[in-house]
């Protein structure tokens, strides 16, 4: 079968069963971050612990990068997507269905296990089967999936566990990935054969080593650091003085997710400027909305995740447009470094930050994760020279 575009097929049963197998896994996820006070109460942790509920699935999801990524550059792109979504219908039931809080982690990490195999290569399956005229705007689609499968999994978990606790909240997102799986086995397009090397260990050896790769990859794991610092703890700081919201209401800010939709915009904004430019100003804003989120206003509060979420969007796509463009080949090997640091920072924005919002509040979290963006922008910026003066 051959690569097929976007605008041939639009979101059709093939995109569209992808597109729902990939909301399915980023739902999952974050599926814990709306209600970590809710599992801090009723497993009597602490918030950094009630956190390690979003570290252990990310730090699973960075190990099982390295399975995944290059599994499907010799098992197949298809294939891989489909068996990550059956595999991670079951330990999403045992998560809802733990009776102690290391079962619970338990669970999360083997969910976390099973989302490589969709999230780490979904990136390389779009870039090679939907992207023949613009790979920005196929990847721009992809990351709108994830943004309205997060929408689910924070604001429609934290609504359920209001109303029927979080046990019911979080297993009726089995749902999703079953579904996805039966969807995506009858209509998912079989991609074109991945490029690799004669020797799988050759691939990710070649990449580990790839420069091309550094500033996708810086400006990927900052973004998310901050995106997971921030909108895991905005929940403790809106249910806490001088907000007092409750489970619900605190649910409903992670509407600001629907920025999302700007991912198909911003994919085409890629395609004409190259992804280099669209990463810069992405972290530019990014530091921008967490430096206006520090004072204790709600309203400026609001609107700043609501810009932080917009500008990380951005960001990721440009990123994940940055790793595709930086080999033809081995291209599974190239996702799984990308992600294997991506979400080896994010696990540890999942706990350290906890830490100083125990000790510091929301100042000490914001800070934390303006340092790691501001990291970032220089090692972008000087990649970029080093890249001029090679060029």
């Amino acid at each position: 079968m051959h690569p097929v575009e976007p605008r041939q097929r639009g979101l059709d049963g093939g995109l569209g069963g992808f597109l729902l197998g990939a909301a399915g896994m980023f739902a999952t996820l974050y599926s814990t971050q709306a209600i970590l006070p809710d599992l801090g109460r009723a497993f009597d942790v602490s918030a950094s612990l009630a956190g390690l509920t979003i570290s252990v699935v990310i730090l699973a999801l960075a190990v099982g990068s390295w399975l995944w990524g290059p599994f499907s550059d010799w098992y197949g792109r298809r294939r891989s997507i489909l068996l990550a979504s059956a595999l991670l219908v079951l330990p999403t039931i045992a998560v809802a269905l733990a009776p102690s809080f290391p079962l619970l982690l338990v669970g999360r990490a083997l969910q976390g296990l099973c989302m490589p195999g969709l999230l780490t290569v979904g990136p390389p399956y779009v870039f090679e089967t939907f992207s023949a005229r613009g790979g920005g705007r196929a990847v721009g689609f992809y990351l709108m999936a994830l943004v309205a499968g997060g929408l689910v999994g924070r604001v429609g978990v934290a609504l359920l566990t209001a109303v029927a606790g979080w046990r019911v909240g979080l297993g009726v997102l089995a749902v999703l990935p079953f579904a996805a799986a039966v969807v995506m086995a009858r209509s998912l397009p079989e991609g074109p054969s991945p490029l690799r090397s004669s020797r799988s260990l050759e691939g990710a050896q070649r990449q580990l080593r790839n420069p091309r790769l550094i500033a996708p990859t810086a400006t990927g794991c900052a973004l998310y650091f901050g995106f997971v610092s921030i909108f895991s703890f905005a929940a403790y700081r809106l249910q806490a003085d001088p907000f007092d919201w409750g489970t619900a209401a605190t649910g409903l800010v992670y509407l600001v997710w629907v920025y999302g939709a700007l991912g198909p915009p911003i994919g085409n904004v890629i395609d004409r400027t190259g992804w280099r430019p669209v990463a810069l100003a992405s972290l530019a804003v990014s530091i921008l909305a967490l430096t206006a989120s520090l004072p204790a206003i709600l309203p400026l509060f609001i609107a700043s995740l609501g810009l932080f979420a917009a500008a990380s969007f951005a960001g990721f796509a440009a990123a994940q447009v940055g790793v595709g463009d930086a080999t033809p080949t081995d291209r599974g090997a190239a996702t799984a470094v990308y992600f294997s640091a991506y979400y080896a920072c994010g696990a540890v924005a999942g706990y350290l930050p906890g830490l100083l919002w125990e000790s510091a509040g929301w100042t000490g979290t914001a800070l934390l994760a303006l340092g790691v963006l501001g990291a970032s922008v220089a090692a972008v910026l000087a990649t970029s020279r080093a890249r001029d003066r090679a060029g």
